[in-house]
């Protein structure tokens, strides 16, 4: 597998690639079709600046959160879209059957060739009960103590490779490798890259030993960060796939025009998760309720802790705060998500911090 598949390009005076992380973020007042919208836009302007990847974060039952379903926004963005990497930051793998996701990118990587990453994580992204309906199961551990087992599963699916007398050698993740083994038939080289993702040293192991890359989420678990990284590069084995460690870290930044307008829309990011921790996940706030909410000395204690790792305020803030990240944890590659009220803002977000770093003109 190519190098260039993982490893992206720099631009401009960026440290290292630049690439989206996309949470589909749905705001007072607002659809879920104006967010799918901003996505679509926000590919096409993060893909003419010269961003990487864009990844979109499976979540459910948050009515904020619009990205229940990775693989059908992807293959929307696909369609308007022409060069930018396009994943899944992540696909919770315990969710769902080997099988179906590997048909599911089987699909997209069909639909854009070349394109397609596969970031997998072990977390059900919601609460237990809605994560027992996916699953059809009361025992939400197993599928997370599963995990390797079934990222084996899935990679045999891919690779269409399980062995003679395996229960699943006859069966095959179509569209994928059989096709091109088929009387008459012709098959892609390419299949979807596969990542691991985490937020604490598991999958980081686990990605170091397989040769795999690797994601890790400190924009909600930045305590985890170097540690994590640490160990992704002390276990690392080279692969087929990797000679080399190649981590990227997912940062929470905003860029605004108005430094005070950063830190209204960051306020409301911590009304947002304050909320989701206490079990009433609602829309993204107005920053005007935000501004209204009477936080206990508890919850400010909360929304100023969360705020501390979202790299916010001007370009030039944020840019600095960028760099002074990268430098800190070593990372190959920093993946941005912007959270804002308004799609206009998370637009302009990606905008400024592109221009700060002279990134390709759209």
């Amino acid at each position: 597998m190519p190098a260039d598949e993982i490893r992206g390009a720099v631009h401009g005076t960026a440290p290292v690639p630049l690439s989206v992380l996309d949470l589909v973020t749905v705001g007072a007042g607002s659809t879920a079709s104006d967010a799918l919208r901003t996505s679509v836009e926000l590919a096409r302007l993060t893909e003419a600046r010269g961003f990487h990847r864009y990844w979109v974060a499976e979540h459910h039952s948050m009515p904020g959160v619009a990205s229940s379903s990775p693989a059908v926004i992807l293959a929307n963005l696909a369609a308007h879209t022409d060069r930018i990497r396009l994943g899944s930051g992540g696909v919770m793998l315990p969710n769902h059957a080997p099988l179906v996701i590997a048909e599911q990118f089987g699909t997209l990587e069909a639909m854009a060739p070349g394109r397609i990453d596969l970031g997998l994580g072990r977390a059900p992204g919601t609460d237990g009960a809605t994560a027992a309906a996916l699953r059809r199961s009361d025992t939400l551990n197993e599928g997370a103590d599963d995990f390797p087992q079934q990222l084996a599963e899935l990679t045999r699916f891919l690779d269409d490779d399980f062995p003679d007398g395996h229960p699943y050698a006859r069966i095959h993740a179509i569209p994928g490798p059989v096709q091109g083994s088929t009387p008459g038939g012709v098959q892609s080289a390419h299949r979807p890259v596969i990542w691991l993702l985490g937020s604490s040293g598991f999958s980081a192991q686990l990605a170091g030993m397989l040769g795999l890359p690797f994601a890790f989420a400190h924009h909600f678990s930045a305590q985890n960060t170097i540690p994590a990284l640490d160990l992704y590069r002390e276990t690392f084995r080279p692969s087929e796939v990797l000679a080399e460690p190649y981590a990227l870290i997912g940062v929470s930044a905003l860029a605004t025009d108005d430094e005070a307008e950063a830190g209204r829309q960051v306020r409301a990011t911590a009304l947002n998760m304050l909320r989701l921790r206490m079990g009433r996940p609602g829309l993204f706030p107005d920053p005007e309720d935000a501004a209204r909410h009477e936080f206990s000395p508890m919850e400010e204690e909360f929304a100023a802790s969360f705020t501390r790792n979202i790299v916010h305020g001007t370009a030039d803030e944020v840019r600095a705060g960028l760099d002074d990240l990268q430098k800190r944890t070593g990372a190959d590659e920093l993946m941005l998500t912007s959270h804002a009220h308004r799609g206009e803002l998370r637009l302009r977000s990606y905008e400024l911090i592109a221009d700060a770093y002279g990134l390709p003109a759209a």
